[in-house]
């Protein structure tokens, strides 16, 4: 058996990906792009991808494809319904990140919601060491203490961040974008009182139909001007166009971005234009990327190849 690894760089070079060796002859890729992706996966019988597209234009000259495992949770990559009429079976991994996303999303919630960029640039910069006082509060921040932070998605990455709010004594409300949600530990909420009321408001939902431009200038326009956006799920839920009139029309407070709608962001994105750190905070799509989450994603990816050739469907998604 073949197994093609068409972006082995997206789990990180100081991870091992020898397990993959006991089931076959394993070829490995850095990183893979459309155009090539045809070309490396014509002889494969399993197929381990991030980003890559797996769709009829790339897969239809690949007869040999049995299963597509992806190193990642989300599947908006893969063209599920080809996949079925070929019978190729799609496995994901799931719940591997879900500490280290909620841990991200707290770190971008009380930076900026604390000025903390703002405050260590302070110091660093010798203002502090020339003031005759000893403290300096000249950028306002807030107890988090008595907010509302809302969310949207409360799949287990959302229960895990609602969690995490209600210890720092948040007042948690939901919006469920499937309307599919049973959870009953918070409030949950339409989408019009999910946007008036927060003051933290955290996405966590899967990119979909419902859920693609799901943060635009309407909804923008009905967030509190104190309110604080944090992406953590899809970067195509968020409008960027929309985000930044936002952000600089002082229509929100701030904003922290972990995703895109083009990834790596894209040097006419009008968000790069934002250098005020206490208003936008963006990082690399690194929300999931501790190094315990990525050794998870490998050996969650053998076992699901393993799974697979004993005939068991395990994290099978199509």
């Amino acid at each position: 058996m073949k197994i093609v690894v068409l972006e082995r760089n997206s789990v990180g070079t100081d991870v091992d990906v020898s397990c993959l060796e006991k089931f076959g002859e394993v070829v490995c890729y850095p990183n893979t792009v459309a155009d090539v992706t045809a070309e490396r996966i014509k002889d494969a019988d399993v197929v381990i991808c991030n980003k890559a597209p797996m769709n009829e234009t790339t897969m239809k000259s690949a007869p040999n494809i049995k299963l597509i495992c992806l190193f990642a949770t989300g599947y908006d990559n893969v063209d599920i319904a080809y996949c079925k009429s070929r019978g190729i079976k799609v496995a994901n991994v799931v719940n591997y990140c879900t500490a280290m996303v909620a841990q991200h999303t707290l770190l971008l919630a009380l930076a900026l919601t604390e000025k903390l960029v703002h405050y260590d640039q302070y110091v660093k910069s010798g203002a502090y060491s020339a003031q005759d006082r000893f403290s300096n509060f000249d950028r306002v921040f807030h107890d988090m203490e008595g907010m509302t932070w809302g969310i949207v998605g409360m799949g287990t990455i959302g229960r895990r961040v609602a969690a995490l709010a209600q210890a720092l004594g948040c007042r948690v409300i939901f919006y469920s974008a499937s309307g599919q949600s049973t959870c009953t530990a918070y409030e949950r909420v339409d989408f019009d009182t999910l946007l008036a009321q927060s003051d933290i408001l955290s996405l966590h939902c899967p990119l979909s139909d419902r859920t693609r431009g799901l943060i635009g200038k309407d909804a923008l326009a009905k967030m509190k001007k104190t309110a604080i956006l944090i992406n953590v799920a899809r970067g195509p839920v968020v409008d960027t166009q929309a985000l930044y009139d936002a952000l600089t029309g002082d229509r929100i407070a701030a904003a922290g971005l972990d995703v895109l709608e083009k990834e790596p962001m894209a040097k006419d994105d009008p968000l790069r234009k934002i250098q005020d750190s206490t208003k936008l905070i963006v990082t690399p799509h690194m929300a999931w990327a501790s190094v315990e989450a990525r050794t998870r994603v490998v050996e969650e990816t053998c076992k699901n190849i393993e799974a697979f050739l004993n005939g068991e469907a395990r994290n099978v998604v199509s």
